[in-house]
């Protein structure tokens, strides 16, 4: 890693499932990132906020409601309308694969379903930040 980065994860909406984010907050915490997790609950305005005050180089977005859709594009405006729409913002949850590949072609760095490896999401996540140092 070339340096210590930033990660903000986040629970956009009414999802209350807290589980997989708590679990990828940890992983990437040993994996070396500086990682602040916001907790349930929160709008794409808050998330944005976070980043921007955080100083993030991503977000990882966990969503299980269904909503994706419709959060993850708001969050994206929202970190736009903030000024740091180069923060990478990457996914999981239960998104099919149709709307995994509608998310990447609005931006979405990459999404993750049930059963990524955390070594592999945090392989990624290092190597896809330690590029954009070039």
């Amino acid at each position: 890693m070339k340096r210590p980065y930033r990660v903000v994860v986040a629970k956009p909406g009414l999802d209350g499932h807290d589980r997989g984010a708590k679990t990828i907050t940890r992983a990437l915490r040993d994996h070396g990132f500086e990682v602040i997790y916001t907790g349930l609950h929160q709008s794409p305005e808050q998330i944005a906020e976070t980043v921007l005050q955080e100083d993030a180089d991503a977000v990882g977005l966990s969503l299980l409601s269904g909503a994706h859709l419709t959060l993850f594009p708001r969050v994206m405006e929202e970190l736009r309308t903030r000024g740091v729409a180069d923060v990478m913002v990457f996914g999981g949850g239960v998104i099919p694969d149709a709307d995994a590949r509608q998310l990447t072609e609005q931006g979405v760095a990459k999404v993750f379903g049930p059963g990524s490896s955390l070594k592999q999401i945090s392989q990624w996540l290092e190597e896809e930040l330690d590029s954009r140092e070039d």
